[in-house]
């Protein structure tokens, strides 16, 4: 099939599968061309019957997506266009949907770290495996005065159950790949140095599958309608996001490295600092 050349996505196509690494340096944030880019190739491999598992990893191995880059704000008249195509959803919901309705089986590949946006994409995906020793996930959108609004909140609740999704998203705290097994927020963790090996295992034996038989399992086990739900998480979020104290905390966050390699290994003590300042 034929792909136009993307930026921030370096995609392979081979024996039914689609490998998509994520590339945005410096720490792979989920930005407006990121956002773009997805949508474009989610959208071209829709109906594409030879493609039956899309495979996302990253090109850095240390951050799988930091989270939404906190300039997007900046961008959202550029991003009406995308964010206008389904009324019901906003910007970053869209995306964690468009996948989660994908026909295709998605797989994350999760050596490194996801946070926010980038966990919220993760928990959108059909199937997760993660790093034991590198891989973390975080809900983090509460140290920057805000609820996750790209179905975080939604995604987690199924996922983990209401209590655990309550302390993921008040204490905001990254958890490690062995805490997001046991929780539920992912299928297994596996050692670093077979994760790539194992994903590629499970995805070559979806792909061998007749294409009819991963449709047929993936119509009979739905994702579920977050509708209601998420119109509610957009609420909320869009009334915390427009108030004063986000702004500040992060631009506070930027000033102190948010968005740096530095400043992401330690995000969560980061925002804390900032927070404490504030």
């Amino acid at each position: 099939m034929h792909l136009p050349p993307y930026t921030t996505l370096h995609v392979t196509v081979d024996a039914g599968i689609a490998r998509i690494v994520l590339d945005n340096p410096p720490v792979n944030v989920l930005g407006g061309t990121l956002i773009r880019e997805l949508h474009d190739l989610l959208a071209r491999v829709r109906d594409e019957r030879s493609v039956r598992v899309l495979v996302f990893s990253s090109a850095n191995p240390e951050f799988f997506l930091a989270h939404v880059d906190i300039h997007i704000l900046d961008e959202m008249e550029e991003l009406k266009e995308i964010a206008d195509r389904d009324p019901h959803l906003n910007l970053f919901q869209g995306v964690g949907e468009l996948l989660r309705h994908q026909p295709q089986v998605s797989i994350i590949e999760l050596a490194g770290t996801a946070r926010a946006g980038g966990a919220e994409f993760v928990a959108a995906a059909d199937m997760a495996f993660a790093a034991r020793e590198t891989a973390r996930l975080g809900q983090t959108e509460t140290l920057m005065g805000i609820v996750p609004g790209g179905g975080g909140t939604q995604y987690l609740r199924r996922r983990v159950g209401r209590n655990r999704a309550l302390e993921l998203l008040l204490t905001a705290d990254a958890v490690d790949a062995d805490t997001a097994a046991a929780y539920g927020w992912i299928n297994r963790a596996v050692p670093a140095a077979e994760l790539h090996a194992f994903v590629d295992d499970v995805a070559r034996k979806i792909a061998a599958l007749p294409p009819e038989v991963v449709a047929a399992v993936k119509r009979v086990v739905p994702p579920d309608d977050l509708s209601e739900d998420l119109r509610a998480e957009d609420a909320a979020w869009a009334e915390l996001v427009s108030g004063d104290l986000p702004a500040r905390l992060m631009t506070g966050a930027l000033e102190r490295g948010a968005q740096t390699p530095e400043g992401e290994r330690s995000l969560e003590t980061l925002m804390r600092a900032v927070a404490a300042d504030v």
